[in-house]
C-alpha cells in the first residue's frame, strides 16, 4: 500500500512540489520544512515556567513573574518560539489567507494536546466585524486541524466575544488587562459543557496573557477544572 501511495503521488511531486513553509523553497524530501528552517524553530519542550512557559535556568518551576502575579489559566503549552520563522506562518495564516499552514502548526502542537486526551478545545474567538472582514478565525482552522491528529472535541462557538478591542500590541501590560476585562462571554447553553471538564483554549500566538487570562477566568467561573493554552508560539518577553 506504501509503494501503491508513493507510484501516485510521484506525478503530483513532480508537477506540484513540495514547498518549505518556512521559505517557500522547493522540499525534496517529506516534511513541512527544510533543513535550515527547520533548524531555526526553536521548539518547546516543556523545560520552561509551569505556568507560563518562558525559558528559565531549572525545569519545573515557576518563574518570578509568574509567582509575583498568577495567571488565571493552568499553563501554557506553546508548540515554538515566536522566532521569524513561526511569525512568518501565523502572518500568512491571517493575512495571506493560507489555510494550509493551520495543517502545520497543528502537527507540532498536537502532541502537547495528545497529553490532554479528554480536554475540550475551545478556540479563542473573535469579533464578529474582524471575522467578516478576514473571512475565518485563524484559532478555529487550528483547532480544527489539531482535533483531526488527536480525536479531540472542538467547541467553535463556547465563547463568544462581545466588543471588538483595540490592538493589545503596543498596550502596557495593565492596559491589555483592562482592554479585555469583560469582553468575553460562554454562549448559552454551554455552562454545562465545560463544568469539570479539562479546557485547551487555542489561539495562535501567546503574547502578554491577557486575552488567555480573560477566558480562563470566564471558563474557570462556570466550573473547568483547569484551563491551559495551546498555542502555536509564545512570545518571550523578559527571559531571565
Amino acid at each position: 500500500m506504501r509503494l501503491i501511495r508513493q507510484i501516485i503521488s510521484w506525478p503530483l511531486d513532480f508537477a506540484l512540489p513540495r514547498r518549505c513553509a518556512g521559505c517557500g523553497g522547493i522540499q525534496p524530501f517529506i516534511g513541512d520544512f527544510c533543513a535550515s528552517c527547520w533548524l531555526q524553530l526553536d521548539q518547546i519542550t516543556g523545560a520552561g515556567c509551569l505556568r507560563c512557559a518562558t525559558p528559565i535556568q531549572e525545569a519545573g518551576l515557576i518563574c518570578a513573574t509568574c509567582l509575583a502575579h498568577p495567571p488565571d489559566h493552568d499553563g501554557v503549552l506553546a508548540a515554538v518560539d515566536y522566532g521569524p520563522i513561526a511569525r512568518r506562518l501565523v502572518l500568512r495564516l491571517k493575512y495571506g489567507r493560507k489555510p494550509q499552514f493551520a495543517h502545520v502548526m497543528a502537527r507540532l502542537m498536537a502532541r502537547h494536546a495528545a497529553a490532554y486526551p479528554d480536554a475540550l478545545l475551545i478556540p479563542v474567538p473573535l469579533h464578529w466585524t474582524r471575522l467578516w472582514q478576514r473571512g475565518f478565525n485563524q484559532s478555529l482552522l487550528i483547532a480544527r486541524c489539531v482535533a483531526s491528529h488527536t480525536g479531540q472535541l472542538v467547541h467553535p462557538q463556547a465563547l463568544v466575544r462581545t466588543r471588538r478591542t483595540r490592538p493589545l500590541g503596543r498596550l502596557s501590560q495593565k492596559d491589555r488587562a483592562i482592554e479585555v476585562r469583560g469582553v468575553f462571554r460562554l454562549a448559552n447553553g454551554f455552562g454545562s459543557l465545560v463544568q469539570g471538564k479539562d479546557v485547551l483554549l487555542v489561539d495562535d500566538v501567546y503574547t502578554s496573557g491577557a486575552t488567555a487570562n480573560a477566558c480562563a477566568k470566564l471558563l474557570k467561573r462556570n466550573g473547568a477544572q483547569s484551563v491551559r493554552i495551546l498555542c502555536w508560539a509564545r512570545v518571550v518577553i523578559d527571559a531571565p
